[in-house]
C-alpha cells in the first residue's frame, strides 16, 4: 500500500518515496472531487453529519498526505523530491481554489447557518462554519463565473512563485562557501566554531577552514571572527543572496527579484478582485487587527518609542568601535562583532562561555521539565519512523498517564533543509468514530549537529528559539478542541498565533527555570549566578536597535502589500530605502538586497502580516505578567494559561481568550518594560 495513503497512525517517513508522490495525490484528489459531487448532488437539507463531517474527513486525508510531502520537501529537500512537490504544487492548488470558488458548496454552508438546526451546534461547530463562509468570500465563491478561471490561476501563480522563491533562497545559501587556508584569518572565532569549518573543508576535499551561509556557521563569523575581510565577504555574500547582487557563480538563475515583482502583482490583482483595495485589507480579513491604518498606527508607535533608544544604542557602538577597536567607520559586517566585544567589555562575558552551559541534553530536560510543572504533564522519549537519523519523538501524557500529544524533534541544520526554525502540524486533534484523534507536531531548528561524542551546544539565543518553537507546539498540542477547523492552532488569528510562542521565550530569562537546565560542558558545573546576573544586566542591551530592525521589516511588509504598486516606477528596493529612511538609524550598504530573502512574506504566511510578530509580543508579555506577579512556576497560572489560551485553539476570538485569562484587554505596558524600552 502507498504509505501516504495510510491514515491509520503515525506517518511512514521510513518507506515513503518519491514516486508515492503523484499517485497519492491524485487518488485522493479523484476521492474527494467525487465525494463533493455526491454531498452536491444530496437533495435532503444539508446538516453537520450529512454535509460538513464528510466534507472534512476527505479533505483532512489529503492535508495529511500533502502535509508530508510539504514536510520532507522542506527537511530532506533532493532534486527528486522537488521535482516531485514542484509538479504536484498546482494540482493540489487547484483543487483548494476549486473549492474555495465552488458556489454550490458555499449555498451549502449558508444554508446550514440560516438553519433551525444552527442554533443546536456546539460552539466549536459554530465557529467552523462561520470561517468557511468567510473563507469562502475570501476564496472567489462569490465572483461572477467568467472571473473565476483568471482568481484560479492567480491562486496557482502564486504557490508556483513561493516555491520558487523557496528553492531559489536555498539553492543561493548552498551555492556560497569561503575557505580561508591560514590560521590568522580564523582568529577570534571560537575552537569548536573551527573545528566544525575544519571538518567541512575535510569533507570537501580542502585543506583549512570552510565556513557557509548556514546560521550555524555564519553567525559566529559575524559575531567573533577579527579578521574583518572575512566579514565583508560572508555579509555581502549572505545579504545579497538571490539577487543580481549575488556574489556566486550562477547567481541569475536564483535571483528572487522578478519573482517578488510577479507576486506582488498577483496580490495586488486578487485583492482588488475580491473587492479590497488592497492586499493588506484582505490580509487583516482574518486577523484582530482590523485595518492596514490601524497596524501602521501601532508600529509607529512602537518605533517613537524604541527610536531614541536605538539611537543611544548605535552612538555607544560607534564611540567604542572607534576608541577600541580602531573602526571609525562602523560598518554593517562590523556591527555584530563590536557588538559582542562592547558587551564583553561592559558585562565582562561573552556568548560562547554562557553556550558552554547549554549542551542539549540538560536544555530539553529543563525545557520538558518546565512544561511538566506549568502546565500538569509528562513528556517521554517515544519511537517512530524518521525522515533522518538525528530526528527523535516524544508522547506527552496528561498527570493520569494518558497520551494527548507526541512531537518529533529535528533539531540540527543540513543542506537539505531549509533555513531559520518552525513547527508544523502533522497531525490535528478531532474527535472521530473511533475516539479522540491524537495531534502530532513537528518541530524544526537548524542548530549546529554534536562534535566529538559531546552533546551539542546551544547558545542561549539558540535556547530562546528552541522555546518559541515549543509555545508553537504546545498550541497545536494541548487543544482540548474536538473539531478540526478550530483544533490547536487551526482557525487562531494569525497575528495571535505568536502568543503562546513568544510567551514561552520569556522563561529562558528566568534563574528559577536556568538552574535547572544548564551544565558546564566540562566542568558539569551549573550556572554561576554571577554569570546568570550579567545575562540580564545585558539582556537589553541594544533592544532598541532590535526592536527598530522588527518594525522595519514590518512596515517594509504593510507598505508593499498596502500603498506600493508592483506595476509603477518605485521598485521595491526604493521602497525599502524610504521605509529606512522613515524608522532607521542604522542604514545598511547599497548591495544589501534583504528582501529578496525574506520568505517570511514571499514564501511563507506572513505577507501583510510580518506586524504580527510585535502585535503578539505585545499580548505574550502582558500575559506573561501575570506569571510575574503570581509566580512564574505558578501551576495555577499555568493551569488557566493552558485552559484559556492553549486548550480553547481557535474557537473563540484570540481577543476573548487573551481577556478570559488576563481579566482585561491588552497593554503595551509589559512589552516595553520586557525590552527596557523605559526610561529608568
Amino acid at each position: 500500500m502507498n504509505p501516504l495513503l495510510d491514515f491509520t497512525g503515525l506517518p511512514r517517513f521510513a518507506e515513503i518515496k518519491t514516486q508515492h508522490v503523484t499517485s497519492a495525490v491524485e487518488e485522493l484528489l479523484a476521492r474527494n472531487r467525487k465525494l463533493t459531487a455526491t454531498l452536491l448532488a444530496d437533495e435532503q437539507p444539508p446538516t453537520w453529519e450529512n454535509f460538513v463531517q464528510p466534507f472534512e474527513d476527505a479533505n483532512e486525508h489529503l492535508a495529511r498526505a500533502w502535509g508530508q510531502v510539504g514536510h520532507l520537501n522542506a527537511v530532506m529537500n533532493s532534486t527528486e523530491l522537488r521535482e516531485v512537490y514542484n509538479a504536484n504544487l498546482p494540482k493540489v492548488t487547484q483543487y483548494y481554489a476549486e473549492l474555495s470558488q465552488n458556489l454550490a458548496l458555499y449555498q451549502k454552508y449558508k444554508a446550514i447557518r440560516s438553519s433551525a438546526a444552527f442554533a443546536k451546534l456546539n460552539a466549536e461547530q459554530k465557529k467552523v462554519i462561520e470561517n468557511e463562509l468567510r473563507d469562502f468570500r475570501l476564496g472567489g465563491a462569490e465572483l461572477p463565473e467568467d472571473k473565476k478561471a483568471r482568481f484560479m490561476a492567480i491562486q496557482e501563480k502564486l504557490s508556483a512563485l513561493t516555491s520558487k522563491f523557496s528553492d531559489n533562497l536555498l539553492d543561493a545559501t548552498n551555492a556560497f562557501t569561503c575557505l580561508v587556508e591560514d590560521e590568522e584569518g580564523i582568529s577570534g572565532i571560537p575552537g569548536d566554531e573551527c573545528q566544525v569549518a575544519a571538518e567541512a573543508a575535510r569533507d570537501a576535499g580542502k585543506k583549512g577552514w570552510l565556513f557557509t551561509l548556514k546560521a550555524p556557521s555564519y553567525g559566529p563569523v559575524m559575531q567573533y571572527a577579527d579578521n574583518r575581510a572575512l566579514r565583508e565577504r560572508m555579509y555581502r555574500a549572505y545579504t545579497t543572496r538571490a539577487s543580481e547582487q549575488s556574489t556566486e557563480a550562477g547567481k541569475l538563475e536564483h535571483d528572487n527579484t522578478p519573482l517578488m515583482s510577479q507576486i506582488l502583482q498577483l496580490r495586488a490583482e486578487e485583492a482588488h478582485m475580491l473587492g479590497f483595495a488592497n492586499y493588506a485589507e484582505l490580509s487583516l480579513a482574518s486577523k484582530m487587527a482590523d485595518t492596514p491604518q490601524q497596524v501602521a498606527e501601532f508600529l509607529s508607535e512602537l518605533a517613537q518609542r524604541a527610536k531614541p533608544f536605538a539611537q543611544k544604542d548605535l552612538e555607544e557602538l560607534r564611540a567604542f568601535a572607534a576608541a577600541e577597536l580602531g573602526l571609525e567607520n562602523l560598518q554593517s559586517w562590523d556591527v555584530g562583532y563590536a557588538g559582542e566585544k562592547l558587551r564583553q567589555q561592559r558585562y565582562a562575558f561573552s556568548e560562547q562561555e554562557v553556550k558552554q552551559y547549554f549542551p542539549e541534553d540538560a536544555v530539553l530536560s529543563g525545557l520538558f521539565g518546565l512544561v511538566e510543572t506549568l502546565f500538569g504533564l509528562r513528556i517521554e522519549q517515544s519511537v517512530a519512523p524518521v525522515w533522518h537519523e538525528a530526528v527523535r519523538f516524544f508522547d506527552i501524557r496528561d498527570n493520569r498517564g494518558l497520551l494527548i500529544g507526541q512531537f518529533y524533534l529535528d533539531l540540527y541544520a543540513r543542506a537539505s533543509k531549509r533555513g531559520g526554525a518552525w513547527m508544523d502540524d502533522a497531525i490535528t486533534r478531532r474527535r472521530t468514530p473511533k475516539g479522540i484523534q491524537t495531534p502530532v507536531a513537528y518541530l524544526n531548528c537548524n542548530f549546529a549537529s554534536p562534535l566529538g561524542g559531546k552533546p551539542a551546544l546551544f547558545t542561549h539565543d539558540e535556547v530562546i528559539t528552541l522555546f518559541h518553537e515549543f509555545g508553537h507546539g504546545l498550541h497545536h498540542l494541548l487543544t482540548e478542541v474536538e473539531e478540526l477547523g478550530v483544533s490547536g492552532i487551526s482557525g487562531v488569528e494569525w497575528d495571535a498565533v505568536e502568543l503562546p510562542s513568544q510567551f514561552m521565550e520569556n522563561f529562558c530569562w528566568e534563574w528559577d527555570v536556568l538552574q535547572g537546565m544548564t551544565r558546564h560542558a566540562d566542568s558539569g558545573e551549573k550556572l554561576p549566578r554571577a554569570l546568570y546576573d550579567k545575562m540580564i544586566a545585558a539582556k537589553n542591551f541594544q533592544s532598541g536597535l532590535q526592536m527598530l530592525r522588527q518594525i522595519e521589516f514590518s512596515l517594509f511588509d504593510l507598505r508593499l502589500h498596502s500603498d506600493y504598486d508592483a506595476n509603477g516606477n518605485q521598485s521595491v528596493q526604493q521602497l525599502l530605502d524610504e521605509v529606512r529612511q522613515e524608522v532607521a538609524v542604522l542604514i545598511p550598504p547599497a548591495f544589501n538586497r534583504f528582501q529578496n530573502s525574506f520568505s517570511h512574506i514571499f514564501a511563507g504566511g506572513y505577507a501583510a502580516g510580518y506586524y504580527s510578530y510585535k502585535w503578539a509580543e505585545v499580548l505574550s508579555a502582558d500575559a506573561y505578567s501575570l506569571f510575574e506577579e503570581s509566580g512564574v512556576l505558578n501551576a495555577t497560572t499555568g493551569s488557566t494559561f493552558r485552559a484559556q489560551i492553549l486548550a480553547v485553539g481557535g474557537s473563540r476570538d484570540a481577543m476573548e481568550s487573551f481577556k478570559a485569562f488576563r481579566g482585561r484587554e491588552p497593554r503595551i505596558d509589559a512589552l516595553l518594560r520586557h525590552n527596557g524600552l523605559v526610561n529608568a
